[in-house]
């Protein structure tokens, strides 16, 4: 009883599962990981990944639409970058792990 009276709500444990899906796939994460380096438009991460602009746009949209990146509107462009501190952090935590 003790451990269900700290259980977030149902929400919660949903939202960070959804969070979690995104760094399941190694293209995600890759533009994440070059998002921490830089702010890059679509063009600069396809190329830099080697994939076309469609398949770079798709993971940027799950990657929006989950908080992970924002971007800015330059003219015709759009420059991405990480929404926040956070995201970095989870990236090189996630490093850590694995290189330990």
């Amino acid at each position: 009883e003790s451990v269900r009276t700290k259980l977030p709500e149902s929400v919660d444990f949903y939202n960070l599962s959804e969070l979690y899906k995104m760094f399941a796939d190694s293209t995600r994460v890759k533009i994440l990981y070059s998002l921490s380096c830089s702010t890059l438009c679509v063009c600069d991460l396809a190329q830099l990944l080697n994939m076309s602009v469609s398949a770079i746009s798709h993971q940027l949209k799950s990657l929006r639409q989950t908080n992970l990146v924002r971007y800015e509107r330059q003219g015709k462009n759009l420059f991405y970058s990480l929404a926040d501190d956070h995201v970095r952090e989870i990236l090189k935590k996630g490093f850590e792990h694995i290189h330990e």
